[in-house]
Formats: C-alpha cells, structure tokens, sequence
C-alpha cells in the first residue's frame, strides 16, 4: 500500500526553463491540491493543454479534508476516479446529534434509493490528492511541474506572464488564462494585491487522527457539551484503514502548542470513548493539529486573465464539508467554460459567468457556515440558552429539529439565477430547475441493460435527456436532429421501476427534453421542444445570446 503522506515527487528541469522568449500555453493552474488537480483533469479530458505548478513536491500530510459529498464523488465519477474514492472512502448517510449525553434525534442524509453514489464518504485528503495525482499522470495533456512556485504575474490584453522560482533558478511563462488554485493564504491573490473579506471566528479547534480497537458503526455523531468535555462540542467520524477523526471544540484562550501534544490529547481521546462504552479501549494518537477558521471571500474570482477557485478565493468552518466540495464545485464549473473559450466555441464574457455563479455558491456556503458555527459555538449567554432550549425540545418536537445546526452539509448550489439558464415556458414541477444539478436515477439502455443517469451523460458537451416512448419523444428526437447541434442525447425509456424514478424526479412526460450542460447543470427544459429553441437555449448557455 502506498505511504501518500510520505510521497516525495522529483522536480524535473522543463525546456521552457531554457526557451530564449517565455514559452505561452493555454492555460497555467497555479496549485495541486484537490482542487487544481481537478480542473486540470477536466481541462485535459477536454482536449485542453495544461501546465499545473505547484510550490512544493508533497502531497497533504494528515486527514485534512475528508467529507466528500455525493454531488463531488459524481464530478469524480466523471474525471475517471470516482470508483477508487468510494472503494477506498468509507460510505455514510446517518448522522446523530447528542446533548449532554443523550441522542436527541438522528437523520439520513439520502433517504430515497435510486442513487449511485452515497451522501457522503469519508476519505482523508492524502488520499483524494493522490488518486488525482495518479489521474493526471495518465493524461499525456497535463504537464505537473514540482517545486514550482509563482513569484509574479503581468497581465496584458491577451494574456499574462508569470515569473516561476525553481531550484535551479527563476523563468517565465506566458498563459493565455491562469487559474488561482493555491489555497487560503493564495500567494497569487497577494500578488494581484486582492484579499478575501469576511467574518475570523474567536474560537479554537482540535483536531487528532486515532487508530483504535473499537467497532462503531459508520456514522456521523456530534455532541453539544457533553460529560466528557463540558460546555464545548465534540465531532466523530469513521475514516479509511480503521482511522478515526475526533475535533474537540477549545476555546479561544485554548493554547494551540500545549493542546497538539499527546499528553493533553490523550485524556480527552480516553474520556470520549469512556463515555460510549469503550472503557480500556486501546487507541495511538496519528495526525494532530489546532485550527481556527474564517468565513470569508474575495469580492470578485476573476481578475483579468487570471480566475480563482477554491481556497483561494474563499473561505468557510469546517462544519458541513463545505471547503473541498465547493472547491471541487468551482473547478467543475469553471474547466467546461474554460474549455469553450480556449477553443472558440464561446466568447471571453463566458468566463464572467463562472465568477457570477461561484460567488453566489460562496455566498450561499458562507451564510450556511456562518449559521452552524453561530449555533455550535454560542457568544453570548442569551444566544447559548437559546440554543440549550431547541435542543431539549428536539427530543419530542419535529419542527425543533429544523433549528439544530451542527453543520448543514453540504449540497450542490442551485444557480436559478444564473443568465446561462432559459426560463421555463412550459409548467414544471419538482426541484430540477434550470440552475439545478442533475439528480441521479437507474435507466434501461437501449440494449436492455442498466445503468445510471449521470454515467450516460457526455463528460465534455452538452447533454439532451429525452424522456419517453411513442410519437411525442419521436417529436422531440426530430426537433434535436433539426437542430444540427452536436449535442449528446440520452433516451429515458418509459416503462418499469427503474425508468419511474427517473420521470418523477424530472416531472417527465414523453417527449419531455431536459437540456444538460457539461458540468450536468439543468440550464433548460420543455415539454416539446423545437429545432429553434434548442439552438436558442444552446447560444445562451454558451453566453452568446
């Protein structure tokens, strides 16, 4: 098995680092975390050179990062590692909520069949970053430069030139667009003289990594000021190879230095697994850190050429695994349009769009953040008994649950907004508006087999689902061919359970047309489509309209 926190990867001298002029490429992505290493796999699945730099030659040492969200393992699915995270992660959807020590109620975070892929897994980051890295290795458009780092940038009309420090001395490169994936203290966004704005929590948080000899079911638990550490919060999570993530909540006058040493992580880890009945138990302490956090963003992910997505260009608590999903998110969007720029097939104002709809996630990311860590570290007396009073009445009343936050998880925005959508004409039901992520169901193809929804959608253009059987789908398949778009088309027969799901979920009827973008975003929809309105909604999505 591979030792991912101990990886040492070889800085290699490039050509360019002896070219008499900068060499230009397409597109530079400044950074090899999880994030750019996703958007250079789409970008290279999308025939797209890219050159990904990244400052050091590491992968993350510790957990990190590790609740990947069902809509982030189905990008995964599409960049082609997808399979290797979920048998790799650990797959939940249940979660309880403890006060004092009682379980004051718990809930399923996927409570319909019908989907591929779990709410959840929980994988640590070394993982994700090395099955990505692996990834991009196997893609002959996708140059990884170690020990690479970005000292400068100049932006022109067409273009900037980014100055490079190597072991072997500094040299430039010119990049038709870069994109910021270098997390939250981006050396790009100093460089730009930006900075990200927002609300530093006076809190402190720790974090350890335990192996121990104990079998707990595969479930998310988190408790408000329970016995074993009075007047704080405590999270537990199930991790690959049998490791288990506790964060302790500490305090803001917690000292960060005396709280990473085993001999003050120990009594907290005993007394937790006392308290679920693992007295005696046996653990060793792994990774350890202390952290506080900040819910904040840049004003604005574009700058010229240069495009931020991730950490760098925002900023949330860790309660909702909203930080590495939404940075995948941003990649997801970001590389289709990207793509469509650099090979002419939209303009320039296409990229705007990916600003518009990230922010609006991040803003989206941020309230829902800002709210669970209001709600699990109270500031004041009035604003704990509040809390105190929803949790207690959890235990009998519904409508109390609505009002717990221990970390609203994370989901795919849906951009209802977004000017890449065609407003509906036709009367839908159902939550899979234009701006809404596809949702997953079982389908029958052609040949009579099954398989999944998302699987049968195109990774790099537009997708047309035309539901049903008979003359209205016919119709609609005719209008499509009319269209003369090099759209891809995926059929959803009528007929059986695995075709009901499918048509509810998307209030089908025959020769209903739900048109898809690449990144599988709804941005239109009809009953019965013609030739003209497909192109028209087609123009739009690509911001030519």
């Amino acid at each position: 098995m591979i030792d991912y926190q101990s990886l040492r990867f070889d800085y290699k001298r490039h050509a360019d680092q002896d070219a008499a002029a900068p060499a230009r490429h397409p597109v530079v992505v400044v950074g090899a975390g999880p994030v750019g290493l996703a958007l250079a796999i789409d970008l290279a699945l999308r025939q797209i050179p890219v050159v990904l730099l990244d400052n050091d030659n590491t992968l993350s040492s510790g957990s990190r990062a590790i609740c990947f969200a069902k809509r982030t393992l189905e990008v995964f699915d599409r960049l082609g590692c997808g399979d290797r995270m979920v048998d790799k992660g650990v797959s939940w959807n249940v979660g309880r909520v403890f006060f004092h020590d009682e379980q004051v109620y718990s809930f399923d975070l996927l409570p319909e069949p019908g989907h591929e892929r779990p709410a959840f897994i929980n994988l640590q980051q070394y993982y994700v970053e090395g099955y990505l890295v692996e990834r991009a290795a196997s893609l002959p458009l996708i140059d990884l430069r170690w020990n690479n780092k970005v000292t400068g940038i100049e932006q022109g009309d067409d273009g900037a030139v980014l100055t490079i420090e190597t072991p072997e001395g500094d040299y430039q490169l010119q990049a038709g667009y870069v994109a910021a994936c270098d997390g939250s203290r981006s050396n790009l966004r100093q460089l730009l003289g930006q900075e990200a704005k927002g609300r530093v929590f006076r809190d402190r948080f720790l974090i350890a990594d335990i192996t121990m000899d104990a079998h707990l079911p595969t479930e998310r638990r988190f408790w408000f000021d329970p016995s074993f550490h009075p007047g704080q919060s405590v999270l537990l999570h199930k991790q690959a190879d049998g490791v288990w993530r506790i964060d302790f909540q500490l305090g803001w006058d917690a000292d960060p230095v005396e709280e990473r040493k085993p001999e003050n992580i120990t009594p907290r880890v005993r007394a937790l697994l006392d308290s679920i009945g693992f007295e005696g138990v046996q653990f060793q302490i792994g990774w350890a850190s202390v952290y506080t956090f900040a819910c904040q963003r840049m004003e604005r992910f574009r700058h010229g050429r240069v495009l931020f997505a991730g950490d760098s260009a925002h900023g949330v608590s860790p309660f909702g695994a909203r930080g590495a999903n939404s940075g995948v998110q941003d990649a997801d969007n970001l590389a289709w349009k990207l793509a469509a720029v650099v090979q002419g097939d939209a303009p320039d104002a296409l990229l705007d769009t990916y600003a518009s709809e990230r922010e609006y996630a991040a803003d989206e990311n941020i309230r829902n953040s800002t709210r669970a860590t209001d709600f699990i570290t109270p500031k004041s007396e009035v604003s704990r008994l509040f809390r105190d009073a929803v949790l207690e009445l959890t235990k009998r009343h519904a409508f109390a649950r609505t009002l717990v936050n221990s970390g609203r998880l994370s989901v795919a925005t849906v951009l209802r907004d977004s000017p890449l959508n065609t407003p509906d004409a036709d009367t839908f039901a159902g939550a899979m508006v234009p701006g809404a992520a596809a949702a997953d169901a079982p389908v029958v193809r052609a040949d009579g087999s099954t398989g999944w929804l998302l699987r049968e959608c195109h990774g790099a253009r537009f997708t047309a689902l035309v539901f049903g059987d008979g003359e209205a789908a016919e119709r609609s398949l005719q209008a499509l061919k009319a269209s003369e778009l090099t759209l891809h088309t995926v059929r959803v027969a009528s007929g059986g359970a695995e075709a009901a799901l499918a048509t509810q979920r998307y209030d089908a009827q025959p020769g209903t047309v739900y048109l898809l973008r690449p990144d599988q975003h709804v941005c239109a929809r009809w009953r019965q489509p013609t030739a003209a309105k497909l192109r028209a909604a087609l123009d739009h999505a690509l911001a030519k309209a």
